[in-house]
């Protein structure tokens, strides 16, 4: 991108101490980092970039969950002295894709890199990232484990096998041909990005591979091998939630023209509430001998608490209710779907008894009208999406 240039104002110009940006002083680089509880490595983190990115004209925008630790207040207090580091705090929704993609949209710089906050991509590979970009037909550059110069460090086996075999996976459900499609460490051009935006799910937290496999041509990838390092501060953010959402972005860039991935993860859940809706009714009319209608009643109450708990969890983790609205969105989860098991019955019998359909497709029309049911009444009322 070449930047205008101009002389220095003349005293004319309407705006106080205005001038055009001058060759010299145009912005080359925006770093995105995404972060929760990340403030231990915040000043270390921009210490180390000023001193990688010594001579290029740089930002760095953390983009922060509403930390609990006063993540977003060290980055403005670096900030109140430092114009390069930028803080954008989001409230009420949460996400390493989502954050990457409105820190890279709130950004001029013509590149953009997103590294983690935890300081384990090592960040003396960006000016060699930024060297790749001479070359017009480079798209992105991303830093690899698995090429020469490359490794993952310290990891355990079982963390090598399954990050081996996510990778495996992604290449075979996106067709993404990349050794380290699971890379959160990159560097692409800004117009890229633009363009593939409005397509991009924003599931999960493999921002890199939403990227490549939404891009209706593939992307011209160039991989520069690094040393993954031991986090420097705070703790690791991965669990099976993560895990589960990784899944739900595959799902998504596979099948998402056909079935959102959130439906699918909503239907997966519910599907598990049927088992402990059985267990419970098992054993409380079965072992414990209790009246049916109360059985099933209990075994009715125990499994919409367990959807809505693991829907909270993991379907809406972005969305996540917390305090007082745990209460609420509960109520307001039951009631849809006490709606919803008799939209699923009526249907049924309708099918059953006026079409003489025969009883399984009856059963599973009106499980799916349920589900659909519940799914687009709670996506609206229970964990609304904030704006």
């Amino acid at each position: 991108m070449e930047a205008k240039t101009s002389r220095m104002s003349d005293g004319n110009d309407p705006r106080p101490g205005a001038r055009e940006l001058s060759p010299d002083s145009a912005l080359e680089l925006a770093v995105i980092v995404p972060t929760f509880n990340e403030a231990g490595n915040v000043e270390e983190l921009v210490r180390r970039l000023d001193a990688c990115l010594d001579g290029r004209r740089w930002e760095v925008i953390f983009v922060d969950d509403d930390s609990t630790d006063g993540t977003a207040d060290a980055v403005r207090a670096i900030g109140l002295t430092d114009s390069r580091v930028r803080c954008l705090q989001r409230i009420g929704r949460r996400g390493l894709s989502s954050a990457c993609i409105e820190g890279m949209l709130a950004t001029a710089a013509p590149l953009v890199a997103v590294m983690d906050g935890d300081l384990q991509h090592d960040e003396a590979l960006l000016p060699r990232m930024m060297a790749k970009f001479a070359d017009p037909a480079v798209d992105i550059v991303v830093g690899s484990r698995y090429v020469d110069g490359g490794g993952v460090g310290d990891w355990d086996s079982q963390r090598v096998f399954i990050s081996r075999a996510a990778t495996w996976l992604a290449r075979r459900l996106t067709k993404v041909s990349l050794s380290d499609p699971m890379s959160g460490f990159f560097m692409l051009r800004r117009p890229i990005l633009l363009a593939l935006a409005p397509g991009l799910s924003g599931i999960g937290f493999k921002i890199l591979l939403d990227i490549l496999s939404t891009a209706k041509t593939p992307l011209r990838v160039r991989e520069l091998g690094f040393q993954f390092r031991t986090r420097h501060a705070g703790e690791s953010k991965l669990s099976s939630a993560v895990a589960f959402e990784y899944l739900a972005m595959l799902v998504e860039k596979t099948f998402g023209a056909y079935i959102p991935a959130r439906f699918v993860m909503f239907s997966v859940v519910g599907g598990l509430g049927v088992f402990v809706h059985m267990a419970v009714l098992y054993g409380l009319f079965r072992v414990l001998e209790q009246n049916f209608g109360l059985a099933q009643t209990v075994a009715t109450l125990v499994a919409m608490t367990f959807n809505f708990a693991l829907n909270n969890l993991l379907t809406y983790r972005d969305r996540q209710l917390r305090g007082w609205r745990l209460l609420t969105g509960w109520l307001s989860f039951c009631l849809a779907c006490s709606v919803g098991a008799i939209a699923n019955i009526g249907v049924a019998v309708y099918l059953f008894e006026d079409f003489d359909t025969l009883w399984i497709w009856s059963g599973l029309a009106g499980v799916l009208v349920g589900a659909v049911w519940n799914y687009a009444v709670t996506s609206v009322y229970t964990w609304k999406a904030r704006r």
